[in-house]
């Protein structure tokens, strides 16, 4: 007995085609046979899946199976499945598109939408804090000027191709599967002109330099993308543009290194500062400047967090952290006086108190040395 279509695609029966849409969709990303090649029992639930969809889908044959149940169509079925009946329709391939791009069914689309086009952007850290309008510049496809897209001579009108009969696919029956592929005689477009447009030759877009203004907001990061809706490909005579995708590379900054919202800055401090303590004053990505309190005893790689200094966060108000990393300089190029002062001071020094670690790591040394004498 053949299974509850409903059941089959896990929806209510009164469910609405976006619904049956999504649950096919996800049914069908799991069982394709592309994704469990040689799995029987896949291809057997993808086969039930499809037909459930292909039913339900169309309010004339899903009145008739609501009514009807597998009755409906059983005429239909022991046909041999002629007309293509409960073969892949139109909504069917577009999902199928969307899921495994138009290979699998070898074809392309009657719409002849445009393509998407990408346009790499560098902008600095700065520009990243701030958000800019940057003017980018591109040659793509646009519309024809001399046929507004039509793709034909003035008082030229399109007619339905006569052999898709104005889909722009042909279909071929292979087992339960209705193969789709872009027509042949009309390039997919669905109609002939007769008289083409001589600039364009009949596509109804030519090659042409665009040039834009593109915002982009405070906070982005590396790899945000920008989506300019219909800004790319013209479409062919006349359908939809696409989309202009603009993809951001934030350059190196020679003093700042972005951790999320925050910002890091290796900061030089001289080995007084370090020791005794002091201030200094630090630069922030918003071109001000900032006072740091170093304390005595500073090591190396100690950091201070700055609150609020740091990136703008994307669509909110707040923004991120500064951190200080200190980078304890050791003195070079010693006067005789210098060096004098300093080997007093080594003489003076408490090793213990003044420099704990390395008294500490010598000691570990000293235990090590001496452990293995032991076991000799």
């Amino acid at each position: 007995m053949a299974r509850d279509f409903y059941e089959i695609l896990g929806v209510k029966q009164d469910a609405k085609d976006d619904e049956i849409k999504k649950a096919y969709r996800k049914f069908a990303m799991k069982f394709h046979p592309d994704k469990n090649p040689g799995d029987k029992k896949a291809e057997e639930k993808f086969r039930e899946a499809t037909e459930a969809y292909e039913v339900l889908l169309d309010s004339q044959k899903r009145a008739a199976y609501d009514r009807y149940g597998h009755a409906a169509f059983q005429q239909q079925q022991q046909g041999g499945g002629g007309g293509g009946q409960h073969g892949f329709g139109g909504s069917f391939a577009d999902i199928i598109d969307e899921m495994f791009g138009n290979s699998f069914h070898g074809g392309g689309n009657a719409s002849q939408t445009g393509a998407d086009v990408r346009y790499n952007l560098d902008i600095s850290l700065e520009e990243a804090y701030r958000g800019k309008s940057a003017k980018i510049k591109f040659t793509t496809l646009v519309c024809c000027t001399n046929c507004k897209g039509s793709g034909g001579e003035a008082g030229s009108r399109p007619t339905n191709c006569t052999a898709c009969y104005g889909r722009g696919k042909t279909r071929y029956q292979q087992g339960f599967f209705t193969i789709e592929r872009t027509c042949a005689t009309c390039g997919g477009a669905g109609q002939i002109i007769a008289k083409p447009c001589r600039p364009c030759n009949g596509s109804g877009r030519v090659r042409k330099e665009k040039n834009l203004e593109v915002k982009i907001p405070a906070g982005v990061d590396e790899g945000t993308r920008i989506r300019v809706t219909h800004e790319g490909e013209a479409g062919m005579r006349g359908a939809p543009s696409g989309d202009l995708y603009v993809f951001l590379n934030i350059k190196p900054h020679n003093l700042f290194k972005r951790q999320g919202a925050d910002i890091l800055c290796k900061v030089p401090i001289q080995m007084v500062t370090a020791a005794i303590g002091g201030e200094i004053e630090v630069p922030t990505i918003d071109g001000n400047q900032a006072t740091v309190k170093i304390p005595s005893g500073t090591q190396a790689g100690q950091q201070f967090r700055l609150k609020g200094k740091g990136m703008s966060v994307l669509r909110m108000t707040g923004r991120g952290d500064m951190i200080i990393e200190a980078k304890v300089e050791t003195p070079v190029s010693l006067s005789k006086k210098q060096r004098e002062l300093l080997e007093e001071f080594a003489q003076l020094g408490n090793g213990e108190k003044n420099s704990p670690e390395s008294q500490g790591f010598f000691a570990k040394v000293k235990d090590f040395f001496e452990d293995i004498s032991k076991s000799r």
